[in-house]
């Protein structure tokens, strides 16, 4: 099911044995549009401190009760590497991270997590070591705050359309689905969605990304409110009003299909 980012925030999270705190944030992979980990505020015994929790160790996602629920022990996950969230996460460090939990790499390989498209099919996997792309700096990063990415700027083919406001996220897969755009520096009051990938370029230098299509093309989409979820019959007249865009149409955007991915979008 797919579902806004933001409605996600505050979550409960509980180990097996006991609540170690609430999300506080999330950090996405740049380069394929996913949620990668829960930046998670602890206390109690865990002392106060931020914690990443990967979806890998998610056993439930309790969504009446607001609460992840995993399958690490507090103590576990009181060991677990520290990191410093005022600075970038580096792929260094996400391999102690994954070293330390045993699981492995996500990254290096042809699938949205590893060889599959889910997380869950990592948690009885192997660590076996590096799997970086050759050429790929320890220090590399990829990963960015959700809360850095919101108020980013949208540009249209022919100026300013409006700013990110939250995410559609695939609540199986942790794929950025969609990016939800408020237009009301343009038309007040209207949301709209857009999938990242029909960005032509992201400055993360300016705070924009561009899209290949013109403000009015934006402007007549199908409004987007948080009140409903994204439904297949959004989804298809989404399809059908941006049915040009290519590498994309209701038959690549079906239930079970993934979208296409495009790993060297050119970033400044």
């Amino acid at each position: 099911m797919l579902r806004s980012l933001n409605s996600l925030e505050r979550y409960k999270v509980s180990a097996t044995d006991g609540d170690i705190g609430s999300v506080a944030n999330f950090l996405i992979d740049d380069a394929r549009w996913t949620v990668r980990y829960l930046v998670v505020e602890t206390g109690g015994i865990l002392a106060q401190r931020e914690v990443l929790i990967t979806p890998i160790a998610f056993r439930e996602v309790d969504f009446s009760a607001e609460r992840f629920r995993l399958t690490l022990t507090m103590d576990k996950i009181k060991n677990s590497p520290s990191v410093d969230l005022d600075i970038p996460v580096s792929r260094q460090h996400e391999r102690e991270y994954y070293g330390y939990y045993g699981y492995p790499n996500y990254w290096g390989y042809g699938g949205l997590w590893g060889m599959g498209g889910y997380p869950g099919a990592m948690a009885s996997g192997t660590y076996e070591g590096s799997q970086d792309r050759p050429g790929e700096p320890p220090a590399d990063v990829h990963l960015r705050s959700a809360k850095e990415l919101v108020d980013y700027h949208i540009e249209g083919t022919d100026g300013s359309v409006g700013h990110i406001k939250d995410f559609v996220v695939d609540d199986e897969t942790w794929e950025i689905r969609y990016l939800v755009v408020a237009t009301s520096n343009w038309w007040a009051g209207k949301s709209v969605l857009v999938a990242p990938e029909w960005a032509t370029r992201i400055s993360w230098r300016d705070r924009k990304v561009y899209l290949g299509m013109t403000r009015e093309a934006i402007k007549a989409s199908p409004e987007w409110s948080a009140t409903y979820p994204v439904e297949r019959a959004y989804e298809e007249q989404l399809s059908r009003h941006y049915g040009g865009i290519p590498g994309w149409s209701s038959a690549d955007r079906g239930l079970d299909a993934k979208p296409r991915r495009d790993a060297e979008l050119p970033r400044t």
